[in-house]
């Protein structure tokens, strides 16, 4: 069966013109699917009854089951674990800011960047998410959401053509959407010739080629030159300024010569092109990762102000739900009674 959640408008008016329906009929439909969000064929009120049918006999509306939903004690951060149909696991945070709620959802069940410090790549890559379940992690929110971060469990740029489709059929400005990268500059060249209007992050978090590759392998494949250029060209092409996320380690990256060296990394690049992001790394078991103390936290930004540099402390949410990226699907995987990827 077709997954009818996944197909943008025109592809939807093909399908239905198989069946003789002019091109309006499929707009309604699309609006109650994207717009009111239905989860059954039954719900739509103003098309007949036998075209219902026809639509169920030929088509499918996904479905997620939420496995669990923890609800943070600090903050009113909101973590949930979903199954997908073929009983994969994919997560998704709610968040609540001052300026409106926002959600991280998940482009991929796994990870295959193997980031080091990450704990979705301990959990290796399974399969990429289809644009459907990418919007049903959306759809499926119980607050409003005013903004989409796209920076879960995956690399949304590879996945790179059903990440495009979702953000095709989103019903919501992309101006208020956030996509994360590791850094697959081929894949930030191509979007860029989107201009799609997304604020787009960079996972940086180490400011020179040796350091990087160690914690990022992607350094390997695409260096902190080849990276930096396709950023500068996205700037040039879209005139959207990236956001640059650091995330302090204690003992690897949170030196006053590393902000020293970011400084003078980012002012290669365009003015105004850039805004750092410190985010204190979250403690992940088995890396025996650790943030430094608040000290060398505030050390670090204050080097940046110092240098002109336009950064940003990220607060810590939902710490004692485990809300980083992996934290919850891994637990999911490592009970006694799951079997490890």
């Amino acid at each position: 069966m077709i997954d009818i959640l996944s197909l943008n408008l025109d592809e939807l008016k093909q399908e239905l013109a198989q069946f003789g329906e002019p091109a309006y009929r499929a707009k309604q439909i699309y609006e109650w699917l994207h717009i009111r969000k239905i989860s059954d064929f039954d719900e739509i009120t103003n098309i007949s009854k036998q075209l219902r049918e026809k639509l169920r006999e030929k088509f499918c509306i996904k479905s997620l089951n939420m496995q669990k939903r923890l609800v943070s004690s600090i903050d009113d951060t909101v973590k949930y674990l979903y199954m997908l149909d073929d009983g994969n696991c994919i997560e998704t945070v709610f968040m609540s800011h001052n300026h409106g709620n926002s959600l991280c959802i998940s482009s991929q069940v796994g990870c295959r960047m193997g980031c080091r410090f990450c704990m979705s790549a301990q959990c290796g890559f399974v399969r990429n998410l289809t644009p459907s379940e990418m919007l049903l992690q959306i759809y499926r929110a119980e607050k409003e959401i005013n903004s989409v971060v796209v920076m879960g469990i995956g690399e949304p740029l590879d996945n790179f053509d059903n990440v495009k489709k979702f953000l095709e059929i989103l019903p919501m400005s992309l101006r208020h959407v956030s996509l994360s990268t590791c850094g697959l500059a081929d894949e930030i060249d191509e979007l860029a010739k989107l201009k799609l209007g997304l604020t787009l992050s960079i996972s940086l978090h180490a400011t020179n080629d040796k350091d990087r590759t160690a914690i990022m392998p992607i350094n390997a494949r695409y260096n902190l030159e080849r990276l930096l250029s396709s950023c500068a060209n996205y700037f040039t092409i879209t005139r959207r300024r990236i956001s640059y996320e650091y995330a302090l380690i204690d003992g690897v990256n949170d030196t006053e010569e590393n902000a020293y060296e970011l400084a003078k990394l980012l002012k290669k690049l365009p003015k105004g092109s850039y805004h750092v992001n410190i985010i204190p790394i979250n403690p992940v078991g088995a890396n025996c990762v650790r943030p430094p103390d608040t000290k060398q936290i505030k050390t670090f930004s204050t080097v940046l102000e110092r240098e002109n540099i336009n950064v940003t402390v990220r607060r810590t949410l939902g710490a004692d739900i485990n809300a980083a990226c992996g934290q919850l699907r891994r637990g999911e995987l490592c009970s006694p009674d799951k079997k490890e990827l």
